[in-house]
């Protein structure tokens, strides 16, 4: 079987969960522990750096584990 590629990743609550639908075909609940903030801070960074790069500024890095932007 192919790997599969991550297309999204979002924080939701409950109520936009019920508001979405059924229209996911996975959702894993999220606790609040303090390893998931270092996750947040990682996202965003990489995001911001992509930022950047679409705007000439820096040349992308590669994506730890040989994965792509």
């Amino acid at each position: 079987m192919a790997k599969e590629r991550i297309v999204a990743v979002g924080l939701l609550t409950q109520r936009e969960v019920e508001l979405l639908g059924h229209g996911f075909s996975r959702l894993w609940p999220v606790d609040d522990t303090p390893c998931f903030e270092d996750l947040l801070q990682a996202i965003d960074a990489a995001d911001e750096e992509l930022s950047r790069a679409h705007e000439g500024q820096l040349k992308p890095e590669p994506v730890p584990g040989g994965g792509r932007y």
